[in-house]
């Protein structure tokens, strides 16, 4: 089980899976359905939504859609809100979407993540212990912030936490886009999850320790993960927009390499396996392949988009020379399966 915490609303709730706040009045769980919701990958500067749905064992891509934020729009800002509000609306409403049910994730920028060491807690109990050593670390006021802890290896936990006021801004954004949301998720967990069903299958898999990369427009967001168990996340605010600069190349690399230090000190008995880069072909081939070879790391594209089955030929997506990375928005849309 896993432990959310409500700085607001005292102890919290225990959950499998999503994020739960209890100020709507009911638990999001895990539901099995043929036809999954939408799922909502939302940044600072670009808007993905994607839904499938599984025939005969395979996923079908139902509809989808992208749209970048005009320049000069500050994220989270009050345009920026109308924007995101009126994307959704237009894309949903152009779209072949089966029902308005929605899972989404707060924005990588807005989260804040981290690793703990917890060792025998001595007869305390285990959420206090984490609670204690999340208000050590969390740049946001406590009692202001939403806190969830996953357990990982060699007894570490990763914390996960967002200001209260933003999983308001983005409900109203959702109920204003007349979209009924069903979870909020965090999106390490929606990176893992389409690892997992695309691309992380074989036997082998199950143990591997892979480092997953999904070069965003404005950000890279990295996850180390053993197959479902989240192990490490962090975000870069280093994106595919900054990468025909080589000064902000080798920034990113630098950037990665030190996340892969610190996983190393964190969870010094795990060797990582090797690379994925999930954005899949949003990104030129030779920049993954550059980066994977300062990092020292045998490495793998995973294109989401090229593992889904697409039926309908007037769907809007382009396999080729695509612009977005999908991983976030199909994992969040299967994160009820």
């Amino acid at each position: 089980m896993k432990y959310i915490y409500d700085g607001r609303l005292g102890r919290g709730a225990l959950l499998t899976g999503n994020l739960l706040f209890k100020r709507t009045g009911f638990m999001f769980g895990f539901l099995k359905r043929r036809i999954f919701p939408i799922g909502v990958d939302i940044g600072a500067d670009e808007l993905k939504i994607a839904q499938l749905r599984e025939s005969s064992n395979k996923l079908v891509f139902v509809s989808g859609g992208a749209q970048t934020c005009p320049a000069g729009i500050e994220p989270g800002g009050s345009d920026w809100q109308r924007w995101a509000i009126d994307a959704m609306k237009k894309m949903v409403d152009e779209g072949k979407f089966v029902g308005k049910d929605v899972v989404a994730a707060i924005p990588a920028a807005d989260v804040f993540i981290e690793n703990v060491r917890i060792q025998k807690t001595e007869g305390k109990k285990l959420d206090d212990v984490v609670i204690a050593k999340a208000k050590q670390k969390l740049p946001i006021e406590f009692d202001q912030a939403m806190v969830k802890y996953i357990p990982a290896e060699e007894d570490n936990y990763v914390i996960i936490a967002t200001e209260r006021q933003n999983i308001n801004r983005h409900l109203a954004i959702y109920e204003n886009a007349g979209l009924n949301i069903k979870s909020i998720g965090v999106w390490p967990i929606a990176l893992i999850n389409s690892y997992t069903r695309f691309f992380g299958r074989r036997k082998a898999d199950i143990q591997a320790v892979v480092m997953l990369l999904d070069i965003c427009r404005n950000r890279t967001n990295i996850v180390i993960c053993r197959h479902k168990n989240l192990l490490f996340a962090r975000s870069i605010p280093i994106g595919s927009k900054n990468l025909d600069d080589n000064q902000m190349k080798n920034r990113l690399v630098m950037e990665l390499t030190g996340a892969v230090q610190s996983f190393s000190l964190i969870c010094k008995k795990v060797r990582l396996d090797r690379l994925v880069f999930i954005s899949g072909n949003s990104v030129e081939r030779d920049v993954c392949m550059n980066i994977a070879r300062q990092l020292k790391l045998p490495a793998q594209i995973g294109d989401c988009l090229s593992a889904v089955s697409i039926k309908y030929n007037d769907v809007d997506i382009e396999r080729r020379n695509c612009q977005f990375s999908w991983a976030a928005a199909f994992g969040l849309s299967i994160s009820m399966d």
